[in-house]
C-alpha cells in the first residue's frame, strides 16, 4: 500500500510537472520591407490629417511661412503643384528627402514616412 501511495505521489508530481510547461514564444516585429508593393493611401484621410498636426504648426509650414503650405484646406495643391513630388522617380521626390532627412524629427513614426512614401508611388492621387 506505501508502495502504491509513493509511486501515485510521483505520478501526481510528473503530471503537475509536465503541465506546469508551458513556454512563450515572443517573435520581434519585423520591419517592413520600404520597397515592397505600395499600400494603398488616401490622401483626404490619412495624410492631410498628418501634414496637419506634423507640419502645419504656427511658423512652419503655415500659409505665408514655409513651402509647401501644409494646411488642410491647401496641401494636396502645394505638395502636387508645387513640384514637391516625382511620381516617375518616388526617392528623388523632395518631399521624400525632406522626411526622411532634415524634416524627420517632425515626422519620426516609420509608418507614417512610408504611407507617405507609398502615396508617392501609388502616382500621388487626390483621393
Amino acid at each position: 500500500m506505501k508502495r502504491i501511495t509513493i509511486y501515485s505521489g510521483l505520478l501526481l508530481i510528473l503530471v503537475i510537472g509536465l503541465a506546469g510547461c508551458y513556454k512563450d514564444i515572443i517573435t520581434p516585429d519585423l520591419p517592413k520591407d520600404p520597397n515592397a508593393p505600395p499600400q494603398q493611401v488616401s490622401f483626404s484621410s490619412e495624410l492631410k490629417p498628418l501634414f496637419n498636426s506634423s507640419c502645419a504648426k504656427v511658423g512652419c509650414h503655415v500659409s505665408g511661412a514655409h513651402h509647401p503650405y501644409l494646411t488642410l484646406d491647401v496641401s494636396f495643391q502645394e505638395i502636387v503643384n508645387g513640384g514637391f513630388v516625382n511620381t516617375a522617380l518616388p526617392k528623388e521626390s523632395i518631399l521624400y528627402k525632406q522626411i526622411y532627412g532634415s524634416m524627420g524629427e517632425h515626422m519620426p513614426s516609420q509608418a507614417d514616412r512610408q504611407k507617405v512614401y507609398d502615396w508617392i508611388r501609388n502616382g500621388a492621387p487626390n483621393n
